[in-house]
């Protein structure tokens, strides 16, 4: 088990009427430590989302979506946040908040290749 990684993952979710609850996976975002990785997917269902919240602004959504890859990514286009360590930032984006781009709850599981296993649950959490 030596060649395995902790890591730690959560979906993106869409959430434009936070009060409803109602939501779609959009992303799915994971850090590995072991792996200095941090980084994120997304995907835009633009005919499931417009069936489910016709009043959703997609351009909006995706600037959102974009300063989250920036924070992923570190440095100074990340802003602040994007200065802090990669645990840090997985843990800001991931913290609970009230707004329209949120994070499911945080999973631990364990990896050989971080940026594979993105793959795989972006491609199972989302597409």
């Amino acid at each position: 088990m030596q060649d395995y990684h902790l890591y730690e993952y959560a979906t993106l979710r869409l959430m434009p009427r936070v009060e409803r609850g109602e939501f779609v996976n959009i992303g799915t975002i994971l850090y590995c430590k072991a792996h200095k990785f941090l980084e994120c997917r997304f995907h835009w269902d633009e005919g499931r989302i417009k069936a489910i919240f016709p009043e959703t602004d997609l351009e909006l959504v995706k600037k959102y979506a974009m300063a989250i890859e920036e924070v992923c990514a570190g440095g100074k286009r990340g802003g602040a946040i994007g200065e802090l360590t990669i645990a840090e930032r997985f843990r800001w984006i991931t913290a609970t908040r009230s707004t329209i781009l949120q994070a499911s709850p945080v999973h631990p599981a364990f990896c050989k290749e971080a940026e594979a296993t993105l793959e795989r649950l972006h491609s199972e959490l989302v597409l």
